[in-house]
């Protein structure tokens, strides 16, 4: 959903190139970068790092506070001829230009192994498959607007069910606000707010008009009364928030419903982690909401790992370890329990999961209802482009709707 500033860096690739250098010849030893530091986060990540050394590895772990610092500080390392092991990214476009300069390894080996072409989702493998070869693995699936709530904040507001659709989901926030509470725990950061539009956009314009923004990048669309609505409903939002949104971390957002202080937070499926840390249930103090209506859109995102090029025989011994213990049955069902996520895998045991996850599952059999997830559609300067169009919009005191729908028909084609 962030982005790195790729070009700067890439433009030494030639040399960088010619300056790989093996990694240290220790057996299986993995130095991974990563930027999972919550409590949930790093519940998570541990799971990866006690089942690589159970299978005979070495996990050194690099964790970068933040997606684009942890991003930007893998790709300073590859460029620069230190690369770790492996590093995280999400599952989009972020690292195609490392692709195309030849500097990360396929995993077509685990692929095939694994099965992969069978086993993944369709906008999955067409965001790590690249002309014919496997430059990622996949950890986990993470539907990146889910809709939570406080149960206790609806009693108390009145809300008697939870809504069913968008009009039902502004009555319920209306009901909060004249409580006294926020409607909407929000965090008002460029990547949060980008974040929440894409809700809006795919539960308010549905996935045709979501894909004709993202993928046919439809200017005419992008004009039209629907996306318009869209615009509108978005900034409706802006009235139920309360003035300490501004810079709030999103865990701390997820905190406001864990305490009963806010009614609703729109947030990526990774704040489960943040309810399980706190020994919530879902469907008991806390509930989930994948969209509105029975065939609603359920974006697909997640996080994978790539794994840097080097010539140290023992450093891919690593890497295809790491590769296998991150797609193999027992570590997909641990993380993503600790994650909040769902397994890439379809051949799981999933009946300990929670009712959001079993919620997701579900969908995730239906490929009608399978949305790529931005980062899936377009590059990282298109993104960062709509992403600080729809931030000014969120911030501007006196916002114009046609402005922005100006603004982001240039952004689109970045």
């Amino acid at each position: 959903m962030t982005r790195p500033n790729l070009h700067p860096i890439l433009a030494c690739t030639a040399i960088a190139a010619s300056l790989l250098v093996a990694l240290p010849a220790i057996a299986q030893k993995a130095e991974v970068i990563h930027w999972w530091t919550s409590g949930g986060e790093s519940a998570a990540i541990k799971e990866v790092a006690e089942a690589y050394n159970k299978a005979g590895g070495t996990w050194v772990d690099s964790a970068v506070a933040g997606g684009e610092p942890a991003r930007a500080a893998a790709i300073s390392r590859i460029v620069g001829g230190k690369p770790p092991v492996a590093a995280q990214f999400n599952t989009s476009k972020q690292y195609h230009d490392l692709i195309a300069d030849d500097l990360l390894a396929s995993m077509d080996e685990v692929a095939a192994k694994e099965g992969w072409d069978k086993l993944l989702p369709a906008p999955i493998i067409n965001a790590i498959k690249v002309k014919g070869h496997y430059y990622a693995v996949p950890i986990n699936i993470h539907m990146p607007a889910w809709i939570f709530y406080s149960k206790a904040v609806l009693a108390k507001a009145g809300v008697a069910a939870e809504p069913k659709s968008v009009d039902e989901f502004f009555a319920a926030l209306d009901k909060i606000k004249a409580a006294g509470m926020p409607g909407l725990a929000f965090s008002s950061a460029p990547v949060w707010e980008a974040l929440t539009f894409n809700a809006m956009l795919m539960n308010v314009g549905g996935s045709e008009l979501y894909l004709k923004f993202y993928r046919d990048r439809d200017s005419a669309a992008i004009a039209s009364d629907g996306f318009k609505k869209v615009l509108s409903s978005y900034l409706r939002l802006k009235g139920y928030i309360d003035a300490g949104a501004t810079g709030r971390s999103w865990n701390d957002s997820t905190s406001m419903l864990i305490t009963n202080r806010a009614g609703f937070q729109v947030m990526g499926d990774w704040a489960k982690g943040e309810f399980k840390a706190a020994n919530q249930v879902a469907g008991k103090e806390y509930g989930c909401i994948a969209g509105f209506g029975a065939k609603s859109p359920y974006m697909v995102g997640g996080d994978v790992f790539i794994f840097p090029k080097t010539a140290d025989a023992e450093a891919i011994k690593a890497q295809h370890l790491l590769a296998t213990v991150i797609t193999s049955k027992p570590l997909q069902v641990a993380f993503n329990l600790k994650k909040g996520s769902i397994p890439i895998r379809t051949d799981v045991d999933a009946s300990g999961m929670d009712i959001c996850a079993q919620t997701g599952l579900a969908v995730m059999k239906d490929p009608s209802r399978q949305l790529p997830s931005p980062g899936m559609l377009i590059n990282p300067d298109a993104a960062g482009a709509v992403q600080d169009v729809i931030s000014k919009f969120w911030n501007n005191p006196s916002p114009n709707i046609d402005d922005v729908v100006k603004s982001l028909q240039v952004a689109i084609k970045r």
